[in-house]
């Protein structure tokens, strides 16, 4: 059975939280590649009030069965009391990107599915 891969997105209010995330997730297996992208602008409401910040938005590619420790990660490591963290199911892609995915991000590497 294919693995599923997973892109999420999750906001961090700044370059250097969002360094570090990336990059003791990718550590960890818990994703095979972060994207940072800076500039990004958000609008939302929290505790009553309209917010406005400048974030830096985070591309994470990693599987369904990584999701759950990417998860715990996020919620230890995010500086946010309620970080934005949302999984989108990848429908297609370049067949040996998904597998490098699947790879980078196995247990045990060298264990991509059956």
């Amino acid at each position: 059975m294919p693995v599923a891969v997973l892109v999420c997105f999750c906001t961090c209010p700044d370059p250097a939280s969002a360094q570090r995330l990336a990059e003791a997730l990718v550590d960890e297996r818990l994703a095979a590649c972060v994207n940072q992208v800076p500039g990004l602008r958000s609008v939302y409401r929290w505790r009553g009030a309209l917010e406005r910040a400048d974030e830096v938005l985070l591309l994470i590619k990693t599987t369904r069965e990584r999701l759950p420790g990417l998860q715990a990660r996020v919620l230890a490591l995010h500086p946010h009391e309620l970080p934005e963290l949302v999984a989108v199911e990848v429908a297609g892609g370049l067949a040996a990107y998904l597998d490098w995915v699947a790879e980078g991000t196995a247990a045990d590497p060298g264990r991509t599915g059956d």
